[in-house]
């Protein structure tokens, strides 16, 4: 699986991507993008790598919802925030999950196997009994 890390945020971004791997190593993070901007070039030159995104709904040049008014984005979104605010918005999009930060592992691994559930091209590594 393809995920792209929407974080601007240095020590956010790599405690998530040390939860992720502890989840399944063989998970590839394409990349950990910053801002609104760079979400959004990102997006429109590697939309078929992607295969879940996390984004982080605070970002330093705006909120990680206005990437969506620039490129058509059809793939599962996990939204990472410390506000609670924000989820009704979130759902509107193709979130499957909205963690608070500090995300705790076992929240993040109940929206990893959500996502493995509802799409079994997600699959990662998680126990058959849950399939």
């Amino acid at each position: 699986m393809n995920v792209l890390v929407v974080e601007d945020e240095a020590y956010a971004a790599e405690r998530l991507i040390g939860q992720i791997k502890e989840y399944d190593e063989s998970i590839d993070i394409l990349d950990v993008v910053e801002s609104v901007e760079e979400a959004t070039d990102f997006i429109n030159a590697n939309q078929s790598d992607i295969d879940l995104a996390f984004m982080d709904i605070q970002l330093a040049d705006g909120k990680s919802f206005e990437i969506f008014r620039e490129v058509e984005f059809f793939k599962p979104i996990i939204f990472t925030t410390a506000f609670d605010e924000f989820a009704l918005d979130a759902f509107k999009l193709n979130s499957i999950d909205y963690l608070l930060k500090p995300i705790k592992y076992d929240d993040l691994k109940l929206a990893l196997d959500k996502l493995s559930r509802i799409n079994p091209k997600n699959q990662a590594s998680i126990p058959s009994a849950l399939l």
